[in-house]
């Protein structure tokens, strides 16, 4: 886990803060108008602001560049998913014509533009209100989705390298042992004895003429 993983983990962590902070910010404040004019509450908006929550936090979590952020990568992928799904079901509510749909004029600019309370035409037509907000949610909606993509692709691949190089560091501490069997007797290699000893060592009884063995500790 190298310095560069680590950089690019926060910038990712912050983007997503930043994407999943903005879209629920406007989503919220839109919703607020909603029910200020008792208005149905849009489902596929109500998915969006608990996605963007979920990942507000998330990204708080586990935004310092340690290795538990990493291994947090099926996690991103979740909210990847989340995110696709989210971002499908807010564009398809308007297709194409984003501003200028029908849903956009009679549901999100109907009540981002408070038309309940004062009706604004001009050529008798509505006036458009809440646009540059909604390209807005759309935008960082899709900006969320590839951050967490990337999150995961970089936690997977990180944790991958740790494990490969952890695999490879007990295989070689095993060779090593098998190679050299004595390192792992206490005090290194025992001195050789006579047969059928371990560590026999002669000596003499001090005024004495018998000899004796003394047996070193395995």
């Amino acid at each position: 886990m190298g310095s560069a993983s680590k950089v690019l983990l926060v910038v990712l962590r912050v983007w997503q803060l930043i994407c999943s902070a903005v879209v629920l910010g406007i989503l919220a404040a839109f919703m607020n108008r909603v029910h200020d004019a008792n208005g149905p509450k849009d489902g596929r908006i109500i998915y969006s602001i608990v996605t963007a929550s979920i990942s507000t936090a998330f990204s708080i979590i586990f935004i310092a560049p340690f290795f538990y952020s990493f291994l947090a990568f099926p996690f991103d992928f979740v909210l990847f998913v989340m995110w696709l799904v989210a971002f499908c079901l807010l564009e398809t509510r308007v297709g194409t014509h984003t501003c200028s749909s029908a849903w956009f004029n009679n549901y999100w600019g109907f009540f981002w533009g408070r038309r309940w309370r004062r009706p604004v035409f001009v050529n008798n037509t509505p006036v458009s209100s809440g646009c540059s907000q909604w390209r807005t949610v759309l935008a960082f909606a899709f900006m969320a989705m590839f951050t967490f993509i990337g999150s995961t692709i970089l936690g997977a691949y990180v944790v991958s390298n740790r494990r490969s190089k952890n695999r490879k560091d007990r295989a070689a501490s095993t060779t090593a042992m098998a190679a050299n069997p004595e390192a792992e007797q206490f005090g290194g290699p025992a001195p050789m004895g006579t047969a059928g000893q371990t560590g026999g060592v002669v000596y003499t009884e001090p005024g004495t003429s018998q000899t004796g063995t003394y047996h070193t500790a395995p």
